[in-house]
């Protein structure tokens, strides 16, 4: 009941907060300008909570070839917008106690924020927009591909909890999460679907615990990423801005939720899913 009535204030005081922002600087309008990000972010939040995939991997394409909005602001907006919906969800996810592997979030996590700094200064500046939407159509059909063979075609066994790591597979998992900070720091998620790769792949952990723990992985690369583009690059622009304040509503509500479905479902659902 407890963990309950922290949740509802949270989520209560974040929207007090965006209320009383919109009503300070009458920002109504911009659900008229922006209703598609709005839109969006319905089926990307859900998808947020409930896979591997930050709700960046919705946004992303939609706005980068569908709308061909620069891949920077689609970035910058994924990162603020999974700040809130991924970070709510990890809330839920701790507060109802669901399974995740806690040490490797730590050291993905480690890896993750050295990754992203890197990226943000010496990867971003050399990757070309269409470059960035060639990388995340083939990132994301690669990932697809690979679950689907593990799990149809080779039948991987599959285990419920991480064995200790020794020393060389706590550089190596710290190296993982480098390189997703990377691919994050370019495409504003990258480092759930690369982590979940490699927990499913190197030690077959069953997608039922994968999937919260990319998650909360996300949610951290994410609030980092986030504070980063504001407060030390300082490229985070009205456009984005815009989208984050039409979303937030939206995704408080709907990433949660999408956490809530996927913890009802089987591991083979999950896959599927």
């Amino acid at each position: 009941m407890l963990r309950k009535i922290i949740i509802a204030l949270i989520v209560l005081l974040i929207l007090i907060t965006w209320v009383i922002y919109m009503i300070t600087n009458n920002s109504w309008h911009l659900f008229y300008e922006n209703w598609f990000m709005s839109l969006t972010m319905v089926f990307g939040s859900f998808i947020a909570g409930a896979s591997s995939e930050g709700g960046g991997a919705i946004a992303f394409p939609v706005m980068t070839l569908m709308f061909d909005i620069p891949p920077q602001i689609a970035r910058n907006f994924s990162l603020a917008i999974q700040s809130i919906g991924m970070g709510m969800a990890s809330v839920l996810i701790v507060a109802k106690k669901i399974k995740v592997e806690y040490k490797y979030i730590l050291l993905i996590s480690i890896g993750g924020v050295f990754g992203f700094l890197t990226g943000t200064y010496y990867l971003c500046p050399w990757v070309l927009p269409p470059y960035a939407k060639i990388l995340f159509v083939s990132f994301w059909l690669s990932f697809g591909i690979i679950l689907y063979y593990y799990n149809e075609i080779s039948k991987r066994k599959v285990v419920e909890a991480l064995p200790p790591f020794n020393s060389t597979e706590i550089i190596t998992i710290i190296l993982i999460g480098f390189v997703g900070g990377n691919i994050s720091s370019l495409l504003g998620s990258g480092i759930d679907i690369f982590s979940f790769s490699y927990i499913t792949m190197r030690y077959g952990l069953s997608e039922k615990i994968a999937t919260p723990t990319s998650v909360i992985i996300m949610g951290v690369n994410s609030i980092i990423g986030f504070i980063t583009h504001i407060y030390i690059v300082g490229d985070f622009g009205e456009i984005e801005l815009n989208y984050w304040l039409v979303s937030i509503p939206v995704v408080i509500i709907g990433a949660p939720l999408g956490v809530y479905f996927i913890n009802q479902r089987t591991r083979g659902f999950i896959s599927k899913f």
